[in-house]
């Protein structure tokens, strides 16, 4: 067995933007002491998520680099890879996207959301190209909300060129009447946490889903093994990190490289 320890930042929404630092930097150091290899934080965690009646200041490209360079001292500082659901401010337009941090603080790279929802558009624009990422042994793709549970392809493409785990930070807070679940994947509820087990079963990978803490929020963080079966989710609506040891070896990645197109 290659066992390979990662962390799900299952936080609490940020009040305001310099809190989405501090909580951040709190969770990276409270990965460390639990000897994590990387971190991964919901979407737009810094400075917050815009959207589904949040109020978030407008973005403010000093802020941005300022969070950049305190995410990085903090990997530094516990040694411990980063993935920072943030925002990227790219020829005047604004784009969701995960920042990288090797472990020494370094960047490693982004991803940026290439399909976003409907209800996005009006807010971000997309971004292009896929991308895959290396913390230690473990190779690992990203993909971001409405991509990873929507469109397969963003999952199958990373599985496809080596990575055994997909992260998958995502935001997704209770709407007015919304089911509110207390089981992983419960029947009852939505697509959404079926769709984790799906992505992973399909292409033999992890896949690992990250939300904020929130009152009856409809989707909570989890680890998914390569045969699609649960490893471990965190009680919904318990802010904290979920830490799991996943077995590198397991995802082969099998089902991913037998894929054919058909059209």
């Amino acid at each position: 067995m290659n066992t390979f320890r990662i962390a799900l930042a299952n936080l609490r929404f940020p009040a305001t933007p310099a809190e989405s630092v501090a909580l951040a930097e709190q969770a990276i150091a409270q990965a460390a002491v639990e000897q994590a290899g990387i971190i991964c934080f919901p979407e737009c965690y810094v400075p917050g998520y815009r959207g589904m009646g949040k109020s978030i200041p407008p973005a403010d490209p000093q802020f941005l680099e300022c969070a950049r360079s305190a995410i990085a001292a903090a990997a530094d500082r516990a040694n411990l890879a980063v993935i920072l659901g943030t925002e990227r401010i790219v020829d005047g337009s604004l784009s969701i996207t995960a920042l990288v941090f090797r472990a020494d603080g370094s960047l490693a790279g982004f991803q940026d959301k290439i399909q976003l929802d409907p209800s996005e558009e009006g807010t971000y624009s997309p971004g292009s190209g896929r991308r895959i990422f290396q913390a230690g042994p473990l190779t690992f793709g990203i993909a971001i909300c409405h991509e990873g549970w929507r469109y397969p392809e963003t999952v199958r493409w990373a599985v496809r060129q080596g990575a055994q785990i997909v992260f998958h930070p995502h935001f997704h807070a209770a709407g007015p009447g919304s089911y509110q679940p207390a089981t992983f994947a419960d029947p009852a509820n939505s697509f959404h946490e079926k769709a984790a087990l799906c992505r992973a079963a399909e292409n033999a990978c992890y896949f690992a889903t990250v939300n904020c803490a929130s009152p009856g929020a409809p989707t909570t963080s989890a680890v998914v093994r390569p045969d699609g079966t649960l490893l471990c989710y965190q009680p919904y609506g318990k802010e904290g990190l979920l830490v799991a040891d996943i077995d590198i070896a397991a995802a082969t990645g099998l089902l991913a490289a037998r894929y054919k197109p058909t059209g």
